[in-house]
C-alpha cells in the first residue's frame, strides 16, 4: 500500500462576475453570478514511502491546490486522498502530527522569540520526547550551521537564515511525509545547497517522503528522483526524472568558438534543421533535435560559414524542456 494515494482527485471552485463600478455591484447583491473553474481535473497517483516527488507546473497549474488537498487545508470537490491512511480534510489534527510543511515565505516559527523557543513549542506541539528532541536539534543545527541563529529572534534573522531555521523546525518532529513548496526561493547559492543537501540527507537517514514544488528547477534536477508534471489542472507526465528528460529532452546545445566568419550565419541556415539561439564573431550556440542531426551534421553545417576552434555539447536541462512544453513546441504522442 503506498504512502500517498490520490485517486479520481477534482478541486471546482466558483470565481464571483460582476461587473465593475456601483451599478454592477448592486446587479451582483440582487442577481449574483458566477463562474465555475476546475483547478483539478481528475488526477491519480499514488507516491511511496522514502520517494523524492518534483511535482512541478506552471502558475496556475494545480500545484498549490493539490498540496492543500494533501495537508487538510482544502476539501476535495470529489475523489480520494489518504496519506498514511488517513483522510486529510476528515482528521486534519491526526494528519498534521504526521506531516511537516513549508508554504514559501510563510513562517511557522513566533516572530517575536528567539529560535530555540519556537523549537521548544514544536517539541511540545508534537510530543517529541527529549531524547529524540536533543537528537534532532544537534543533528540538524550542524548541518543547517543554526548555531550562532538559536537565542536570535525571528524577526531579525536575514531570509536565508529564516528559511534555515524553518527547514528545520518542519522536519524537528520526524513528519513521515513534507511538503516543500519554493524552500530555496530568494535564497543566495550557498543556503541553496545546503538546504538540497540537508533535504537529500534526511530522506536516506529517515527515509522522510518528500514531495517539492518549486519554480527553481534547479531543486529538481539536485534533489528529485520523480517527476510529477501537471499543467491546467492536468497531470501530464509522471515517473522518473531520467526517462522524462529521455522521452521530451530531445535537443542539445552545442556551442562552437569559431574565427574567420564569412557570412552571418543566422540569416543563411533558413533551411537548415538547426536553430542559430546566440552569434557573435567569435562564437556560435546552436540547437538541433539529436533524432534528425548528428553532432557531425552540425558541425559539417557550421564549417561552411567559419573555422571551428572549439566546441561544447551540453543536453538540454529540465527548465528548457518545460518552457518548451509550456510554448506547445513538444507533443506528448
Amino acid at each position: 500500500m503506498a504512502l500517498i494515494e490520490v485517486k479520481d482527485l477534482v478541486k471546482k471552485y466558483k470565481i464571483s462576475q460582476k461587473k465593475h463600478g456601483v451599478v454592477g455591484y448592486i446587479k451582483h447583491l440582487i442577481h449574483p453570478k458566477y463562474k465555475e473553474v476546475t483547478a483539478v481535473n481528475n488526477i491519480s497517483f499514488n507516491i511511496e514511502e522514502g520517494e523524492l516527488v518534483g511535482y512541478i507546473g506552471e502558475n496556475g497549474a494545480g500545484k498549490s491546490t493539490t498540496i492543500k488537498m494533501l495537508t487538510g487545508l482544502l476539501t476535495p470537490t470529489s475523489g480520494k486522498i489518504e496519506v498514511n491512511g488517513i483522510v486529510p480534510n476528515e482528521k486534519r489534527i491526526q494528519n498534521n502530527k504526521q506531516i511537516g510543511a513549508v508554504f514559501g515565505q510563510k513562517t511557522q516559527l513566533w516572530w517575536d522569540l528567539p529560535v530555540i523557543e519556537s523549537f521548544k513549542l514544536i517539541k511540545k506541539m508534537y510530543d517529541l520526547s527529549d531524547k529524540e528532541y536533543e537528537e534532532n536539534l544537534e543533528k540538524f543545527t550542524k548541518i543547517l550551521d543554526l548555531k550562532d541563529l538559536l537565542d536570535k529572534q525571528v524577526k531579525n534573522l536575514s531570509l536565508g537564515q529564516k528559511m534555515r531555521c524553518e527547514i528545520a523546525a518542519t522536519f524537528l518532529h520526524n513528519p513521515k511525509v513534507v511538503y516543500l513548496d519554493e524552500p530555496t526561493i530568494g535564497l543566495d547559492i550557498l543556503v541553496k545547497e545546503n538546504i538540497r543537501k540537508f533535504i537529500k540527507d534526511i530522506n536516506k537517514e529517515q527515509k522522510t517522503t518528500i514531495i517539492l514544488t518549486t519554480h527553481d528547477l534547479k531543486d529538481i534536477e539536485e534533489v528529485c528522483d520523480r517527476i510529477i508534471l501537471i499543467d491546467k489542472g492536468n497531470i501530464i507526465y509522471d515517473g522518473e526524472k531520467e526517462n522524462f528528460k529521455n522521452e521530451y529532452g530531445k535537443h542539445i546545445i552545442a556551442e562552437f568558438i569559431i574565427e574567420n566568419k564569412s557570412k552571418n550565419i543566422t540569416l543563411e541556415t533558413s533551411e537548415e534543421e538547426f536553430e542559430v539561439i546566440e552569434e557573435s564573431e567569435n562564437s556560435i550556440k546552436i540547437k538541433f533535435n539529436h533524432d534528425k542531426l548528428t553532432v557531425m551534421d552540425v558541425v559539417k553545417s557550421v564549417s561552411n560559414y567559419c573555422e571551428i576552434l572549439d566546441m561544447h555539447i551540453q543536453e538540454e536541462g529540465l527548465e528548457e524542456i518545460l518552457k518548451e512544453i509550456y510554448r506547445g513546441e513538444i507533443i506528448n504522442d
